[in-house]
Protein backbone atom coordinates (compact mmCIF):
# COMPACT_ATOMS: atom_id res chain seq x y z
CA UNK A 1 0.00 0.00 0.00
CA UNK A 2 1.30 3.32 -1.02
CA UNK A 3 2.13 5.51 2.33
CA UNK A 4 -0.15 7.92 3.43
CA UNK A 5 -0.36 11.22 1.24
CA UNK A 6 0.05 9.42 -1.97
CA UNK A 7 -1.75 9.82 -4.28
CA UNK A 8 -3.85 7.74 -6.05
CA UNK A 9 -6.24 7.55 -9.33
CA UNK A 10 -9.07 9.51 -8.49
CA UNK A 11 -12.42 8.43 -10.05
CA UNK A 12 -12.61 11.14 -12.64
CA UNK A 13 -16.77 11.26 -12.27
CA UNK A 14 -16.66 11.42 -8.75
CA UNK A 15 -16.67 15.10 -8.66
CA UNK A 16 -17.46 16.13 -11.88
CA UNK A 17 -20.42 14.13 -13.18
CA UNK A 18 -23.82 13.81 -11.67
CA UNK A 19 -23.67 9.70 -11.28
CA UNK A 20 -21.86 9.23 -8.14
CA UNK A 21 -23.16 12.19 -6.26
CA UNK A 22 -26.58 11.69 -7.10
CA UNK A 23 -26.57 8.33 -5.94
CA UNK A 24 -25.14 9.49 -2.29
CA UNK A 25 -27.61 12.56 -2.44
CA UNK A 26 -30.38 10.07 -2.17
CA UNK A 27 -28.78 7.65 0.44
CA UNK A 28 -25.56 9.23 1.96
CA UNK A 29 -27.18 12.83 2.40
CA UNK A 30 -30.29 10.67 4.43
CA UNK A 31 -28.06 9.23 6.59
CA UNK A 32 -25.87 12.13 7.79
CA UNK A 33 -28.51 13.88 8.31
CA UNK A 34 -31.57 11.89 9.55
CA UNK A 35 -29.73 9.00 11.39
CA UNK A 36 -31.02 8.94 15.43
CA UNK A 37 -34.07 9.35 14.06
CA UNK A 38 -35.01 5.81 12.41
CA UNK A 39 -35.55 7.38 8.74
CA UNK A 40 -34.76 4.58 6.36
CA UNK A 41 -33.59 6.27 2.73
CA UNK A 42 -36.49 6.35 0.68
CA UNK A 43 -34.40 4.15 -2.15
CA UNK A 44 -33.99 0.85 -0.07
CA UNK A 45 -35.40 -2.20 -1.40
CA UNK A 46 -37.81 -4.58 1.23
CA UNK A 47 -35.11 -6.49 1.53
CA UNK A 48 -32.54 -3.58 2.52
CA UNK A 49 -34.68 -2.34 4.94
CA UNK A 50 -35.40 -5.97 6.17
CA UNK A 51 -31.44 -6.19 6.78
CA UNK A 52 -31.09 -2.94 8.45
CA UNK A 53 -33.67 -3.41 10.74
CA UNK A 54 -32.86 -7.23 11.41
CA UNK A 55 -28.90 -5.74 11.89
CA UNK A 56 -30.14 -3.35 14.12
CA UNK A 57 -32.18 -5.46 16.08
CA UNK A 58 -28.98 -7.83 16.92
CA UNK A 59 -26.64 -5.16 17.19
CA UNK A 60 -28.45 -3.70 20.67
CA UNK A 61 -28.97 -7.26 21.78
CA UNK A 62 -33.25 -6.44 21.49
CA UNK A 63 -32.54 -9.86 19.89
CA UNK A 64 -29.63 -11.65 22.00
CA UNK A 65 -27.26 -14.31 20.81
CA UNK A 66 -28.70 -17.94 21.09
CA UNK A 67 -31.97 -15.86 20.17
CA UNK A 68 -34.19 -18.55 17.71
CA UNK A 69 -35.52 -16.33 14.71
CA UNK A 70 -38.74 -17.62 13.04
CA UNK A 71 -39.53 -15.77 9.47
CA UNK A 72 -43.07 -15.67 10.12
CA UNK A 73 -42.66 -14.13 13.64
CA UNK A 74 -40.27 -11.36 11.93
CA UNK A 75 -42.28 -10.55 9.06
CA UNK A 76 -45.07 -9.69 11.86
CA UNK A 77 -42.71 -7.77 14.15
CA UNK A 78 -41.07 -5.28 11.27
CA UNK A 79 -44.41 -5.17 8.70
CA UNK A 80 -42.13 -7.05 5.95
CA UNK A 81 -43.12 -10.12 3.98
CA UNK A 82 -41.38 -13.40 4.83
CA UNK A 83 -39.39 -13.53 1.42
CA UNK A 84 -37.33 -10.23 2.08
CA UNK A 85 -36.88 -11.48 6.00
CA UNK A 86 -35.75 -14.94 4.51
CA UNK A 87 -33.72 -12.44 1.88
CA UNK A 88 -32.20 -10.79 5.23
CA UNK A 89 -31.60 -13.96 7.45
CA UNK A 90 -29.03 -15.08 4.41
CA UNK A 91 -26.98 -11.72 3.99
CA UNK A 92 -27.09 -11.59 8.51
CA UNK A 93 -25.62 -15.08 7.98
CA UNK A 94 -23.17 -14.42 5.35
CA UNK A 95 -21.92 -11.49 7.60
CA UNK A 96 -21.50 -14.31 10.64
CA UNK A 97 -24.68 -12.22 12.80
CA UNK A 98 -26.90 -15.63 12.35
CA UNK A 99 -25.90 -19.31 11.67
CA UNK A 100 -28.26 -21.57 9.96
CA UNK A 101 -27.95 -25.24 12.00
CA UNK A 102 -29.62 -28.50 10.61
CA UNK A 103 -32.84 -29.56 12.32
CA UNK A 104 -32.49 -25.80 14.78
CA UNK A 105 -33.28 -23.17 12.39
CA UNK A 106 -31.83 -19.81 12.35
CA UNK A 107 -29.56 -18.50 15.40
CA UNK A 108 -28.80 -15.17 16.40
CA UNK A 109 -24.98 -16.20 16.53
CA UNK A 110 -22.72 -16.23 19.61
CA UNK A 111 -20.34 -13.12 20.68
CA UNK A 112 -16.69 -14.29 20.79
CA UNK A 113 -13.78 -12.15 22.28
CA UNK A 114 -11.29 -13.80 19.92
CA UNK A 115 -12.89 -13.12 16.61
CA UNK A 116 -13.26 -10.09 17.58
CA UNK A 117 -9.44 -9.50 18.03
CA UNK A 118 -8.59 -11.58 15.04
CA UNK A 119 -11.66 -9.21 12.78
CA UNK A 120 -10.03 -5.95 13.81
CA UNK A 121 -6.16 -7.20 12.40
CA UNK A 122 -8.04 -7.07 9.22
CA UNK A 123 -10.22 -3.96 9.97
CA UNK A 124 -6.76 -2.25 10.99
CA UNK A 125 -4.66 -2.46 7.35
CA UNK A 126 -8.98 -2.11 5.62
CA UNK A 127 -10.02 1.33 7.26
CA UNK A 128 -6.35 2.77 6.67
CA UNK A 129 -6.95 2.06 3.24
CA UNK A 130 -10.29 3.44 2.93
CA UNK A 131 -9.86 6.30 4.75
CA UNK A 132 -7.13 7.50 2.23
CA UNK A 133 -9.08 6.41 -0.57
CA UNK A 134 -12.17 8.55 0.59
CA UNK A 135 -10.15 11.65 1.47
CA UNK A 136 -8.85 11.61 -2.21
CA UNK A 137 -12.15 10.83 -4.03
CA UNK A 138 -14.70 11.95 -1.96
CA UNK A 139 -17.32 14.01 -4.24
CA UNK A 140 -18.31 17.82 -2.45
CA UNK A 141 -21.60 16.68 -1.13
CA UNK A 142 -20.18 13.55 0.40
CA UNK A 143 -17.50 16.04 2.33
CA UNK A 144 -20.26 18.52 3.32
CA UNK A 145 -21.80 14.77 4.98
CA UNK A 146 -18.59 13.75 6.48
CA UNK A 147 -18.69 17.17 8.30
CA UNK A 148 -22.25 16.74 9.20
CA UNK A 149 -21.39 13.30 10.50
CA UNK A 150 -18.78 14.71 12.69
CA UNK A 151 -20.94 16.71 14.64
CA UNK A 152 -23.91 14.00 14.70
CA UNK A 153 -21.13 12.22 16.41
CA UNK A 154 -20.36 15.19 19.19
CA UNK A 155 -23.78 15.55 19.96
CA UNK A 156 -24.92 11.78 20.39
CA UNK A 157 -21.73 11.43 22.78
CA UNK A 158 -22.90 14.75 24.80
CA UNK A 159 -26.55 13.65 25.37
CA UNK A 160 -25.16 9.61 26.12
CA UNK A 161 -27.09 8.30 22.68
CA UNK A 162 -25.34 5.25 22.22
CA UNK A 163 -28.57 4.25 19.57
CA UNK A 164 -27.89 7.34 18.24
CA UNK A 165 -24.07 7.09 18.27
CA UNK A 166 -24.59 3.26 16.55
CA UNK A 167 -26.32 4.81 13.46
CA UNK A 168 -23.84 7.64 13.00
CA UNK A 169 -21.52 5.06 12.86
CA UNK A 170 -23.06 3.23 10.07
CA UNK A 171 -23.71 5.65 8.54
CA UNK A 172 -19.86 7.22 8.16
CA UNK A 173 -18.58 3.24 7.30
CA UNK A 174 -21.28 3.40 4.28
CA UNK A 175 -20.38 6.42 3.58
CA UNK A 176 -16.30 5.82 3.48
CA UNK A 177 -17.20 2.46 1.30
CA UNK A 178 -19.08 4.64 -0.68
CA UNK A 179 -16.59 7.62 -1.08
CA UNK A 180 -13.46 5.19 -1.03
CA UNK A 181 -14.95 3.86 -4.81
CA UNK A 182 -13.20 0.44 -4.17
CA UNK A 183 -15.69 -2.58 -4.76
CA UNK A 184 -13.70 -4.93 -3.14
CA UNK A 185 -12.53 -3.29 -0.13
CA UNK A 186 -16.00 -2.46 0.57
CA UNK A 187 -17.18 -5.91 0.62
CA UNK A 188 -15.07 -6.99 2.65
CA UNK A 189 -15.52 -4.06 5.26
CA UNK A 190 -19.11 -4.87 5.30
CA UNK A 191 -18.56 -8.51 6.64
CA UNK A 192 -16.93 -6.63 9.79
CA UNK A 193 -18.82 -4.13 10.80
CA UNK A 194 -21.85 -5.09 11.83
CA UNK A 195 -20.48 -7.74 14.07
CA UNK A 196 -18.11 -4.85 15.58
CA UNK A 197 -20.92 -2.39 16.33
CA UNK A 198 -22.71 -5.69 18.15
CA UNK A 199 -19.84 -6.32 20.52
CA UNK A 200 -19.70 -2.59 21.30
CA UNK A 201 -22.93 -2.14 22.16
CA UNK A 202 -22.80 -5.01 24.62
CA UNK A 203 -20.18 -3.34 26.32
CA UNK A 204 -20.02 0.29 25.95
CA UNK A 205 -21.70 1.25 29.12
CA UNK A 206 -19.27 -0.61 31.39
CA UNK A 207 -16.21 -0.57 29.89
CA UNK A 208 -16.19 2.32 26.70
CA UNK A 209 -15.30 6.21 27.09
CA UNK A 210 -18.50 7.19 24.33
CA UNK A 211 -16.98 10.96 24.14
CA UNK A 212 -13.19 9.92 23.31
CA UNK A 213 -15.17 7.13 21.04
CA UNK A 214 -16.81 10.26 19.25
CA UNK A 215 -14.04 12.38 18.95
CA UNK A 216 -11.92 9.31 17.45
CA UNK A 217 -14.98 9.01 14.78
CA UNK A 218 -15.73 12.58 14.30
CA UNK A 219 -11.89 13.26 13.99
CA UNK A 220 -11.69 10.46 11.16
CA UNK A 221 -14.89 12.37 9.11
CA UNK A 222 -13.05 15.86 9.63
CA UNK A 223 -10.41 14.71 8.22
CA UNK A 224 -12.05 12.99 5.27
CA UNK A 225 -13.82 16.13 4.82
CA UNK A 226 -10.90 18.04 4.68
CA UNK A 227 -9.43 15.98 1.69
CA UNK A 228 -6.60 15.07 3.79
CA UNK A 229 -5.19 11.38 3.49
CA UNK A 230 -2.19 11.50 5.68
CA UNK A 231 -4.31 13.04 8.59
CA UNK A 232 -7.21 10.66 7.79
CA UNK A 233 -4.89 7.63 7.90
CA UNK A 234 -3.56 8.70 11.33
CA UNK A 235 -7.51 8.83 12.52
CA UNK A 236 -8.40 5.75 11.05
CA UNK A 237 -5.19 4.29 13.37
CA UNK A 238 -5.94 5.88 16.31
CA UNK A 239 -9.78 4.53 16.08
CA UNK A 240 -8.88 1.01 16.18
CA UNK A 241 -5.84 1.20 18.57
CA UNK A 242 -8.84 2.46 20.82
CA UNK A 243 -11.28 0.17 19.40
CA UNK A 244 -8.66 -2.63 20.25
CA UNK A 245 -8.69 -1.38 23.85
CA UNK A 246 -12.06 -1.27 24.38
CA UNK A 247 -12.06 -5.16 23.06
CA UNK A 248 -8.98 -6.33 25.72
CA UNK A 249 -10.81 -4.41 28.77
CA UNK A 250 -13.66 -6.58 28.46
CA UNK A 251 -11.98 -9.62 29.64
CA UNK A 252 -12.74 -8.08 33.26
CA UNK A 253 -15.97 -6.76 32.36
Amino acid sequence: MPPAGTKRAADPDARKTGGSKKEVSKTGGSRARRVGKNVEPEDLTLTDRAYRQLEELISTLQLPPGTVLSELTLAQRLNIGRTPIREALQRLARDGLVVVLARRGVLVSEINLRTQLRLLETRRVLERLMAELAAERASDEECEQFAQIAEGMRDAAERSDGIAFMRLDRALNTLVSDAARNEFASRSMGLMHALSRRFWYQHYKRVADLPLAAQLHADLAAAIAGRDAARAASASDKLIDYIESFARKTLDD
